[in-house]
């Protein structure tokens, strides 16, 4: 019974039990190869998920612009533009929106307002973003997204 304080516990000798700087340089090493590597991969995922949100959203706008119609005869004119998803257009006293939620609605996944014209080439009207380079044409990322 009276074997308290000789040998029961070990202890450790030395030093304070941390890491050293090598250690955590090793550690930081693995994990910028292991981002390296994994980067350009969750990059591409990235695009094509704004890319498919543009599609989701422009679906969703069509949809209010279509509400719209059915609730005043017609569409938005070019001058009244998607706000009139959000507020009452003047002289519209059948407008029963809003059609859309948010003013956030009206801007694509890279923060630039969908593009509207009435009439539209490839139908009634046409919604679109030209993507992440805000240019006409391209691909996947900077590919052009509309409603046809």
């Amino acid at each position: 019974m009276g074997t308290r304080g000789k040998g029961c516990c070990l202890r450790a000798s030395g030093g304070s039990g941390g890491f050293t700087l090598l250690e955590l340089m090793v550690v930081l090493l693995i994990l910028a190869m292991l981002a390296s590597i994994a980067a350009p991969q969750v990059l591409k995922y990235l695009g094509k998920a704004k890319s498919q949100t543009a599609k989701v959203q422009i679906d969703a706008l069509s949809a209010g612009l279509d509400f719209y119609h059915v609730d005043l005869g017609h569409y938005p004119t070019q001058e009244q533009g998607l706000q009139a998803l959000l507020h009452r257009p003047e002289n519209e006293a059948k407008w029963d929106g809003p059609y859309v939620k948010k003013d956030a609605s009206l801007l694509d996944p890279w923060g630039k307002p969908y593009y509207y014209k009435i009439p539209g080439q490839h139908g009634a009207f046409d919604l679109y973003t030209l993507g992440a380079d805000g240019k006409e044409g391209g691909e996947g990322e900077d590919g052009d997204q509309g409603n046809w």
